[in-house]
């Protein structure tokens, strides 16, 4: 096997990989919450994008508001724990936490991903 190797996931198991999807009000707690959730082992890696324009319909009203979108590299086995957290951290009354499955992925980094990730459980 060669490190260009796609490998299927471990579909349904704790050591699936799973993308999580949220967003920020702003960069600065969007570094937060990327620092927290690795150092605290919680997700492998975490990608901030650039700040656009959110339009959402909240309590009745037309809002729009600037945010950063949020990558999450995790575990199924880490999900109950890193979804916690997340909220703990976010301000938002409902924060965005959309979970994607992974259908594979290189095998070195979906291993790396599941190290990361089982560090200090």
């Amino acid at each position: 096997m060669t490190d260009s190797t796609l490998l299927p996931n471990v579909e349904g198991s704790a050591d699936e990989v799973v993308l999580v999807l949220s967003n920020a009000p702003d960069m600065l707690l969007a570094k937060r919450i990327a620092h927290m959730l690795v150092e605290e082992y919680l997700a492998a890696c975490v990608n901030l994008g650039v700040p656009g324009l959110s339009m959402y319909m909240w309590e009745g009203k037309l809002e729009g508001a600037e945010e950063v979108p949020i990558t999450i590299k995790t575990t199924r086995g880490r999900l109950p724990a890193l979804v916690a957290r997340l909220k703990e951290l976010h301000p938002y009354e409902v924060p965005e936490i959309l979970v994607l499955p992974v259908l594979s992925g290189q095998a070195s980094y979906m291993e790396w991903v599941r190290v990361q990730t089982q560090q200090q459980q």
